[in-house]
């Protein structure tokens, strides 16, 4: 083998490090899963292998200037063409069906690729000689991209263990010295470059769990608000229906009226907050809210407008609103209920029993929407006796 041939193979290593990411494919978040049928990509794709084959042009040269034995030379171009054939049809089925491997399980083919890559580079050294160097870099970032990272860290210090070996202990192995420095500087591109796709990732993994948590806290959340309310109102209706049914038949009626609709809206309210596109004007909740404490014989006061808070600060209210006369329903044995609504403030004072100084789900559920409006949240005893839950912006 002549000097220029040896000098091509170094050559070839070192052009083909710097281009040679031909499993990148395999890459999450790459190409894989963004390829449509009939795309682009999986037309042309295959130009992108077939690049970077022009830095095999070097074992080309060191098989037809070989002296070997005319059986060692025939298996080097078969196994060369092989070769290009393997790594042109893993790089485009990787591109156009998403073959795996970094942070999923690689396919059985991509192994069956990766070592036919190995023997087919194996198969050409009696007759390429130091040539073979060339097919290195490609091998090595098929592990690197297209495998799991064992694979990547076993091919790496296997690459690096076998040019170093070529370096000092092959004759005239020096020459190939350049070609241990580029192939060490792609170990460290491909572990670096792996390392941050597989952080990549993790990271979209973890926040794609953490906005299904969020998703289904809001949900548990709105239901609790939708359904609590709700039956809490049908149950002081039913029992007053109970009471009235026989001494004032008529208004037994009306209230059973009440509760029909009651469990049509409550229906409703779930529906669409399990859709996600639940709002409450506050002024309707006023409303809705004066109807259930007046069916417990409890008068509400408001004090203040409605309109004195934005659109996003009476959703946050309605809510409030909600749960906190859920709340007086349930425990407070109030007679009056004040709501003061002003400009960056909302608040409900009842003249029940007062606070325990303990938070159920309910008050948990106001503090966290009122948190996610950017408002702050406060639970007191009131001046006078009962409790007071205050918003403010």
């Amino acid at each position: 083998m002549t000097d220029d041939v040896t000098r091509g193979a170094r050559d070839a290593s070192v052009a083909a490090a710097a281009g040679a990411v031909p499993a990148a494919w395999a890459a999450p978040g790459s190409r894989q899963g963004r390829v449509g049928a009939g795309s682009p990509w999986e037309r042309f794709g295959w130009v992108m292998a077939a690049v970077w084959l022009v830095f095999l042009f070097y074992p080309v040269m060191a098989l037809l200037r070989s002296d070997a034995a005319s059986g060692w030379i025939i298996t080097g171009w078969v196994a060369l063409s092989a070769f290009v054939v393997i790594y042109v049809a893993g790089f485009v089925y990787g591109m156009s069906f998403g073959g795996g491997g970094l942070t999923t399980p690689p396919k059985p083919s991509q192994w069956m690729a990766f070592a036919g890559m190995i023997l087919c580079a194996a198969l050409t050294v009696p007759a390429s000689g130091g040539g073979a160097l060339s097919f290195l870099p490609f091998i090595m970032s098929f592990a690197s991209y297209g495998l799991t990272r064992l694979a990547h860290w076993v091919t790496l210090i296997a690459t690096i263990t076998i040019t170093a070996a070529a370096v000092f202990f092959a004759p005239g192995g020096t020459t190939y010295l350049s070609v241990l420095a580029i192939i060490i500087l792609l170990a460290v591109v491909n572990t670096v470059s792996t390392t941050l796709i597989i952080r990549s990732a993790q990271a979209e993994t973890l926040g794609l769990e953490l906005a299904t948590s969020e998703g289904r806290e809001a949900v548990a959340r709105d239901v609790h608000d939708v359904v609590g309310h709700s039956l809490t109102v049908v149950s002081l209706k039913a029992q007053l229906v109970r009471r009235l049914i026989d001494s004032d038949p008529e208004r037994a009626k009306a209230e059973l009226a009440d509760i029909e609709a009651l469990a049509v809206e409550a229906i409703a309210g779930v529906r669409a907050t399990v859709a996600g596109v639940r709002s409450a004007a506050l002024i309707e909740q006023l409303e809705s809210c004066r109807d259930a404490l007046r069916a417990a014989d409890v008068a509400m006061v408001i004090d203040g407008d409605a309109g004195a808070l934005s659109p996003a600060q009476s959703l946050t209210a309605s809510w409030i609103l909600r749960e906190a006369t859920t709340n007086v329903l349930r425990h407070a044995a109030a007679t009056t209920v004040t709501v003061g609504i002003a400009p960056g403030s909302f608040t409900v004072l009842d003249d029940g029993r007062g606070f325990a100084g303990t938070e159920g789900n309910g008050l948990h559920g106001m503090r966290e929407r009122a948190t996610t409006s950017g408002a702050v949240f406060a639970v007191r005893p009131g001046k006078t006796g009962g409790t007071q839950v205050e918003v403010t912006w």
